[in-house]
């Protein structure tokens, strides 16, 4: 896929310049010097020859067949020389030109025009407004990039061009090894799902780090790169963090919700690495192309100095690695090779006179211990340590049966060592907590790797009932579906609901409590009223009629002066539940991504906390587990300080059974179950209050 684009035989230069200070003499220039085995075809209507390059007026002179055109004109040349372009056979088309969509109006206009012109041709285009494509494995340096690191597996694909010159130059000047560097700029019509997936199916890339501003093609995307992050790691930055989806949101998902959150759901259901920021992105292919996946989330750590030690083992459990001991097999050989003063716990300090030697036999009984999964080696320049040595040494005794990543603390005396163990494809760190955070980004794709096949459930439903009550609420222009036809559909998708009557006057409120039988809960049923109880619209545990009459005359009169100009239907009176643990269940409709759930600790978790996980549906018990265990909150559910636990399968399903309500039903564009009660085993859950908000409804 994208042959024509990575790995050309035939590439026109359209706009090629012999002036050094244009960009298609840099474009000349790079060409020629990358070594690019191929036919290079520059047009330039008065140059002879460009570089040692014969120059053609033309594609029409040149007369014969490209495969990719490298488009570097001026604006309103660049729809002619793309029709010369795809008259020429070329299959891909590279504008370099800016001045298009990112300006708007007429510039938007132009670029859509060219995508129609290439895409009714059968032809790709990439850009506008990019710096162009990189394959050192091909010899191609089709961009205007002034420098160019060495071949290596890491293939880079990014939003921004600038960005692009930037990581060049940095990659360079560390010796990392790249494979293909792809900016599609303003991506008309090659987005970043194309190039995941081109670089997927490369035999030359191990690992795919890009740089991304927005995602395209959200369903798109999700399939494609879970396919790609299959075969190999895919680590992106993703920027441009924005709450503008929440502006809207009118429940508690929704506000919670935001552009970043739902990113962050999206790569974390397709297997994506999410890195901080620029360091963590780097940090973490490098470790992914040089270092086997880690069989568990077991860590050792070895160093010559007490500090640096404790940084790396604190980081390690705050991230949520384990530091276990060796096994005392393992400490009995250290026992023998180290001194009496040194540590044999973890981490293994070989205190600040070890020699090469000395780090090396400690490495070698470690990297045997089936107790360990990966090693992290800190080394200080301390007299002894001769760290170019220890490089050379650590390379010799690796047998790479485990990731051996490493903190090389210090500048000019440590230089010599980081530059040889990047030679040596061993990852080294600056510091200890950078070193940990690429394993942890390690051994979170090795368990996604691992997950068991997803499947996700279906239950039995009721759909005439919820078309029923979706199709009123969208013929009547309601866009607020209220407690009593929220619980209508979450009955119809087997939640338990408890009994209960809207009453329209106290006469009929407290009839309906008779029935139904004390106590009971009094709640204001209105479309406009969404927060119940900011408007004292809510009375819990009203034990007989004579509370049931003064609690509905009093909410009416609260109500209506609070909301003057709510319509009011009446007072939903419904049986008391059991007590038990409050907590939230929730979707809201991403844009891009579609239906994202949410699941969080009622009251303070969820109001100031903020204590929530989210995850896109449809979604599978084992996921649905895992936002559980994902807040900080979770000790609680478990049943902390001797608190009983509370039924975790019941929310789990809970959750599964949104997820397939959201998936049947594009309509519904946020839900929130609030509270959700949930008691220990053996008690049944139940949803206390629910509100749903439609996406659509009749003029």
């Amino acid at each position: 896929m994208l042959e024509s684009l990575l790995y050309p035989q035939t590439v026109a230069v359209i706009g090629a310049s012999r002036n050094p200070e244009k960009v298609g003499y840099a474009f000349m220039h790079n060409l020629t010097r990358s070594g690019f085995k191929g036919t290079i075809v520059p047009i330039n209507l008065e140059a002879p020859e460009i570089l040692g390059v014969k120059c053609y007026k033309s594609l029409d002179e040149f007369g014969g067949k490209i495969d990719l055109s490298v488009i570097v004109v001026g604006g309103k040349y660049v729809k002619e020389a793309v029709q010369n372009s795809i008259k020429a056979g070329a299959k891909t088309i590279i504008v370099i030109t800016a001045g298009f969509k990112e300006v708007g109006g007429k510039g938007a206009e132009a670029e859509k025009e060219l995508v129609e012109i290439c895409r009714a041709a059968g032809v790709r285009m990439m850009g506008p407004n990019c710096l162009g494509v990189l394959n050192t494995h091909h010899h191609m340096n089709a961009t205007f990039a002034p420098t160019v690191p060495p071949p290596g597996h890491i293939s880079v694909i990014s939003q921004s061009g600038a960005l692009c010159v930037a990581i060049l130059d940095w990659a360079a000047s560390q010796k990392l090894g790249l494979g293909k560097v792809i900016s599609f700029g303003n991506k008309a019509d090659l987005n970043e799902v194309d190039f995941i997936q081109a670089l997927a199916a490369d035999a030359e890339t191990k690992v795919i780090a890009g740089y991304l501003e927005s995602i395209k093609e959200g369903d798109k995307f999700l399939r494609i790169a879970e396919q790609a992050a299959g075969v190999k790691p895919v680590v992106i930055l993703k920027v441009g963090i924005t709450s503008a989806g929440a502006k809207a949101a009118s429940s508690h998902t929704g506000s919670l919700a935001g552009a970043d959150i739902a990113y962050g759901a999206a790569f974390k259901r397709s297997g994506v690495i999410r890195a901080e920021n620029f360091e963590a992105l780097f940090d973490y292919a490098l470790a992914f192309a040089t270092q086997p996946l880690p069989a568990g989330d077991r860590v050792c750590v070895i160093t010559n100095a007490g500090g640096p030690g404790i940084m790396a083992a604190d980081a390690a459990e705050t991230i949520g690695l384990k530091m276990v001991s060796p096994s005392d097999a393992s400490k009995e050989k250290l026992r023998a090779v180290l001194p009496p003063t040194a540590a044999f716990g973890n981490p293994v300090d070989v205190i600040g006179d070890a020699e090469p030697d000395r780090y090396i036999k400690a490495f070698e009984i470690l990297q045997e211990d089936e107790n360990i999964d990966a090693i992290i080696v800190v080394a200080t320049p301390q007299n002894m340590t001769r760290p170019l040595e220890l490089a050379e040494r650590l390379h010799a005794a690796n047998k790479g049966k485990k990731p051996l990543l490493t903190a090389f603390m210090g500048g000019e005396e440590v230089a010599a060592g980081k530059a040889r163990l990047m030679e040596l494809g061993i990852p080294n760190y600056p510091a200890p907590d950078r070193a940990v955070a690429a394993l942890k980004a390690m051994v979170d794709y090795a368990q996604w790797r691992r997950r068991p096949a997803r499947i996700v459930d279906r239950y039995p439903v009721n759909r005439r009932r919820v078309d029923r009550v979706i199709q009123w609420h969208m013929r009547s222009g309601i866009q607020q579906v209220g407690e009593v036809e929220a619980k209508e559909i979450l009955k119809a998708y087997d939640f338990r609901i408890l009994p209960g009557v809207l009453a329209t006057n106290a006469d009929e409120a407290v009839e309906a409590a008779n029935r139904i039988g004390y106590p009971v809960v009094l709640k204001i049923s209105s479309p406009d009223v969404i927060h119940k109880s900011d408007f004292g619209g809510v009375r819990i545990n009203l034990a007989n009629a004579e509370q049931v009459r003064d609690a509905f005359d009093l909410m009416m009169l609260r109500v209506q002066r609070k909301a003057p100009n709510a319509y009011i239907r009446g007072a939903y009176v419904e049986k008391m539940g059991h007590r038990g643990r409050e907590v939230i269940l929730g979707m809201t409709r991403d844009p891009q991504f579609g239906p994202m759930l949410m699941f969080g600790l009622g009251g303070i978790f969820v109001e100031v906390m903020k204590d929530v996980t989210f995850h896109l549906a449809p979604i599978t018990e084992q996921e649905a587990m895992q936002m559980l265990m994902g807040t900080r909150s979770y000790a609680l559910l478990k049943g902390a300080r001797g608190q009983a636990p509370v039924d975790l399968l019941a929310i789990a399903r809970a959750l599964q059974r949104i997820s397939q309500l959201a998936t049947d039903y594009p309509e519904i564009k946020e839900l929130d179950i609030n509270p959700f009660i949930v008691g220990e085993v053996g008690t049944e859950a139940y949803a206390a209050d629910a509100r749903m908000t439609l996406s659509q409804v009749a003029n």
